[in-house]
Order: structure tokens, then sequence, then C-alpha cells
């Protein structure tokens, strides 16, 4: 396997140092306030329910409690909360009246239940190289996917990144949003602000990519590993 290594010093200790310090820093780390493998019981597409959480959501985006938008509609607090539960069908001239006091379209309330939710799905092999700054170093980008405008906020770009023999280092990445980088081949050590981590198959890296990051030294070659990149959608996406 042909093996390359940057003209620095390679960083042994003072990565060992930060695995060390990331180990007990997740160790630390909270509950995960949502569950990954819940599955949701407001049945998205059942009308009633999608109305309710879209009424839900804009009460709360106004910052106002049930028994404020009960005053201001001349509507019950319970039937509110069969609304926002999805237990009652509302008429059209309480979604009308909903509408004004919430400062939003009728039309907003059904936007969920009409929604057509995306995938995207990629054979081995068949994803988009593109361009990027570390390009010029000579890294491989390959996209495995991307949903342009989606109702989570927030975007997302999957890459496998493959470094060869004729790949250089380039620790000067910095842009906007989280980065979470998967070791698949190789080993590297990536660098990301003052911390260096030396990298193996397995291996993962979750930061703010507002720092610079970037390979640090080139171990041993070939290098992949999965970087995916997530970030706010603008209002213009």
């Amino acid at each position: 396997m042909a093996s390359k290594k940057s003209r620095r010093k390679p960083a042994q200790e003072s990565a060992n140092a930060e695995t060390r310090r990331a180990d007990r820093s997740l160790a630390r780390v909270s509950p995960l306030k949502q569950n990954p493998h819940a599955v949701k019981d407001t049945r998205e597409k059942v009308l009633e329910v999608a109305i309710g959480h879209e009424v839900r959501a804009f009460r709360k985006k106004l910052g106002i409690t049930v028994a404020d938008l009960a005053a201001t509609t001349n509507l019950s607090l319970g039937m509110l909360s069969k609304i926002e539960n999805g237990i009652t069908s509302p008429s059209l001239t309480t979604l009308q009246t909903l509408s004004r006091a919430l400062g939003v379209p009728l039309t907003a309330f059904l936007r969920r239940y009409e929604e057509d939710r995306k995938g995207v799905f990629v054979k081995a092999g068949e994803g988009l190289d593109v361009e990027r700054r570390g390009t010029r170093a000579g890294h491989q980008y390959n996209l495995l996917g991307y949903i342009a405008s989606n109702t989570a906020g927030v975007l997302v770009e999957p890459y496998l990144i493959t470094l060869t023999e004729d790949s250089d280092v380039f620790p000067t990445f910095q842009h906007d949003g989280m980065e979470f980088l998967y070791m698949l081949e190789g080993e590297v050590v990536y660098r990301h602000g003052s911390n260096l981590y030396r990298m193996l198959p397995g291996d993962s890296l979750f930061f703010d990519a507002d720092a610079p990051h970037g390979p640090e030294e080139l171990t041993k070659l070939p290098i992949r590993y999965l970087s995916i990149i997530s970030y706010r959608q603008s209002n213009g996406d």
C-alpha cells in the first residue's frame, strides 16, 4: 500500500492526549433529547393531526399560550386542545378564524399533510464528483446526496473524500455549520483549531466547522473517510 507523509513532524502525543480529553467530554454528554428510533404518534398523513401540528407550531412561533389564542379567537380551551392534538376536525370557519389570529394563510395549515418527503438513493460508485477548496491539494470529493429544501430547515452535504499519493495536506478549511468525519481506510492526523487527532478506520470526529480544520499529516495512504456537513437552511433556499 502506498505511503506518504507531510513534511510536518507527527504529533502522536498531542493526538493521544486530545483523544483522552474527548473521551472524558463524551462521557459527560447529557442524555439525547430525541429518540432516533421513535415512531411519531402524530400520523402526519392524517389531516386532523397535520392541521393540529401546524396550529401548535404557529402558536409557539408567536410565543403565545393556548389561553391567549382562545381569548383572541373566542374558541374554548378544550376545542383548541382537541385541534392541536388532532382529535377533532375543525371547520373551515374555525380554520379561517385561526389563520387570522396567527397571521398565516389558511392553506398553511395543510402544508404538512400535502408535503412530499424527499429521499435520495445513490448506487455504489455513482456519487457526483465536485470541486471544493481542497481539490487543488489533490483531494477527491464525491457527493453522495443532496436535498435542497426540507422541513427540518437544515441542509446536509454527505461526501466520500479520498486522498492518494497525489494529495497534499490542507488544514485550512473553514465554513459555517457542523461537520462529522468517519474514517474508512488509511490513517491521517486531522487538525481542528489547535487540536490534532490521529484517525484510523472506525474513528470519528464531530466538530464546529467554523474553526480552521483539515488533514495535517497523511500517514497511511490511500485515505478514505466520510465527511457530513450540516448547516442552517437560508431563507432563499
